[in-house]
This record gives C-alpha cells, sequence and structure tokens, in this order.
C-alpha cells in the first residue's frame, strides 16, 4: 500500500502538463520529463478519460488498442473515486486544494452528501448552489483567460445536474447522446486549435459497478472504449494530440467479503474502499474500539491530510476530514447502511487495481 505519487506521475500532474503547455503556468506540478516527453506537443490537446478503465484492466483481450497506447502507469488521486478524480481535472489542483475529498462527504451545512447526485444519503435533493463549490479561478477559467477554449464533451443527460455545474462552470458544454455522437463531436471539434477539449466515456465504469469484469456487459463496455479510442486516432487532425486516461481502476468483490460496518457514535462516510470515520462529538480520536477488529488498516488525519496532496489546502478541508480513514484489506468492502451492497464492482483505496491508471497517447496518422 502506498499513497498515490503527486509529485509527477499522477492524474493531476497530466492536466498540469498540458495547462502548462497551453497558457505557460499551472497550479501542481507538471510531469516528470521522462513522462512528459511521451506527450508530443499540440496545438490542441483532446483528453478522453475512461471512466472506471484502470492501468490493470489493459490485458484485457478487446482493449487491444488502448492497450498499444499506453506509455506509461500514473496513479489517481486519493481516494480513488470519480468525484475526486474529476475535480481534479476541472481545477488542475490536488483534493486539499479543491476541498473534494470523496465520494461521500460530510459538509458543515448539508451533512453526508452524495457528491455525485447531491443528494443526502437516503436519496433526498440538496438545494444548494453548486456552480461555486470549486475554487476559482477553474482550469476552464484560466484557460480562456490566456486564450485557449475549453470544451467538454458530456453525456447529454448530465447537463444541468448539480455535479456538471460544479465540475465545467466557464467551459462551453457538448452534449452527446450516443457512441457515434462522442467520437464526431470529439473529432470535430478537435479541428480547431487553440483547444483543449475533455471528453467523458462512462462505458466501463458502469458495467464493472454492476456486473463485474467477468460479466458480457463489461466485455462490451471494453469493446466500445477501445473502438472509441481508435476511431478518434484515426480522425485526429494534423495539429492535435490525444491523451487519454482514467478516474481510477476497478476491483471485483465476493458476497462474503462485503462487511457492515456499526456505527454507534460515529459518523461514516468516503467510500466502501475508503471509509472516513468521524467521531459525532466532532472531538478527534484514535480507532474506535468497536472497529479494532475489522480487516482494515486505520489511518489517522494527519497522514491522510498528506495523500490529499500539497499547496495551500481548501478553506473548508480541515471542516471536511475526518478523525481518519478505515482502509479494508485487499479482497474487502465496509459498507455502512447507505452504501448500495449489491455492486460488484469496486474502487476508492490504494490496491494497485484501483489506484493505477494508464497514461495513453495517440498523435495524428495523417
Amino acid at each position: 500500500m502506498r499513497p498515490p505519487r503527486l509529485h509527477g506521475r499522477s492524474l493531476v500532474n497530466v492536466i498540469a502538463e498540458l495547462e502548462y503547455r497551453m497558457t505557460g503556468s499551472c497550479l501542481a506540478p507538471r510531469l516528470d520529463a521522462d513522462l512528459a516527453e511521451r506527450i508530443p506537443e499540440a496545438e490542441t490537446y483532446v483528453v478522453v478519460l475512461f471512466d472506471g478503465l484502470g492501468a490493470h484492466q489493459l490485458d484485457h483481450e478487446h482493449a487491444g488498442d488502448l492497450a498499444a497506447a499506453n506509455v506509461a502507469t500514473i496513479d489517481a488521486p486519493f481516494p480513488s473515486t470519480t468525484t475526486v478524480s474529476l475535480s481534479s481535472i476541472a481545477t488542475g489542483m490536488t483534493a486539499s486544494q479543491h476541498g473534494i475529498i470523496g465520494y461521500l462527504m460530510d459538509l458543515p451545512d448539508h451533512g453526508v452528501v452524495n457528491m455525485l447526485k447531491w443528494t443526502t444519503p437516503g436519496g433526498i435533493p440538496i438545494e444548494a448552489d453548486t456552480s461555486q463549490l470549486l475554487p476559482a479561478p477553474n482550469l476552464w477559467e484560466r484557460l480562456s483567460a490566456a486564450g485557449v477554449e475549453p470544451i467538454c464533451v458530456q453525456p447529454g443527460d448530465f447537463e444541468r445536474t448539480p455535479l456538471t455545474r460544479a465540475l465545467y462552470r466557464g467551459a462551453r458544454y457538448e452534449s452527446v447522446w450516443n457512441d457515434a455522437d462522442i467520437v464526431d463531436a470529439t473529432t470535430q471539434l478537435a479541428s480547431e486549435p487553440g483547444r483543449l477539449i475533455f471528453t467523458y466515456v462512462p462505458h466501463v465504469d458502469v458495467a464493472a459497478h454492476v456486473g463485474g469484469q467477468k460479466s458480457i456487459d463489461y466485455v462490451r463496455a471494453i469493446r466500445t472504449a477501445n473502438a472509441i479510442w481508435q476511431t478518434i486516432a484515426t480522425r485526429l487532425p494534423a495539429h492535435a494530440v490525444m491523451v487519454g486516461t482514467a478516474d481510477h481502476g476497478h476491483l471485483d468483490y465476493a458476497e462474503d467479503h462485503k462487511l457492515e460496518l456499526p456505527t454507534d457514535g460515529l459518523k461514516m462516510y468516503g467510500e466502501p474502499r475508503a471509509v472516513y470515520v468521524k467521531a459525532d462529538s466532532g472531538e478527534s480520536q484514535d480507532l474506535p474500539g468497536s472497529l479494532a477488529s475489522l480487516p482494515a488498516t486505520w489511518v489517522p488525519k494527519e497522514e491522510l491530510r498528506a495523500w490529499l496532496g500539497d499547496g495551500t489546502p481548501h478553506p473548508e478541508l480541515e471542516n471536511r476530514l475526518p478523525d481518519g480513514v478505515l482502509l479494508p484489506d485487499p479482497g474487502y468492502l465496509l459498507l455502512t447502511s447507505y452504501m448500495d451492497n449489491r455492486l460488484i464492482g469496486m474502487h476508492g483505496g490504494l490496491e494497485p487495481g484501483e489506484l493505477e491508471i494508464p497514461l495513453l497517447v495517440a498523435r495524428p496518422t495523417v
């Protein structure tokens, strides 16, 4: 178990590298030189994020084009989950700087919030202006100020969600409704120089969560992701380079390794693979005795804070941090009553299969 390598070999460093190339400045460390040199210079960059496609999943028989394009293995942020990674992309900051530290977060004004859906754990919508959730200026606003046009190619049914309002403030939002739309929109938009295009591909994550990596739906999702990548690659204009990656990987879990957590006197949030624990009293504490027998490692707040990254911390970070985080042993999930126990695939922790993500590169073929 190791924390993410945030000083040159992680997702946030990829974004910092591209921002620096297009604007001359960035907020996080750039990619280490040996990785940066594997991404050619370009006038337009296309960043394709395959949700849930970890580096260790590229050995699938239907991921051949993706595997051939993989130039390195890098790290997702911690926790290795979508909300944290997408916030790092949208801001070019580490989690400590942008303040989004999990899928379920404890927000002082709202309590525990499902950050993907902006609901309570029980599914009740939360009324909030999420457009100002992330620090300003974000990546898209900084790019625009430097004369670079940021465009996000995203599922059309996400366009008006609270999470979209938080993530894509200041970017042009290009709605897509099917696989052909994803390819067509991305390649057509890349025809203009001076753009950074961020394309989100959801298929693998959905299939891995619901059916696991042995399901036929997962096979179809890998095939689709591979086809989207390769088709865009063959249609890139001469001035564009495509960089692919993921927000996290995936691992499958057996039913008898999904353990229900005792919650007496404790507030729990985060992920089933990285459970944040806070005393209801708000008083900092060591690992509660009721949790000591679980197959997990207790990481106190001080160590967790370092895992979230350097830089000036978000002003609300301390209020959002737990007393510590429980990291389940390999093969285990720790579930509260409001975490979904039906899912087969999961992520969020520091196992290589969930933390390590690919760095894919495609240059024009013309």
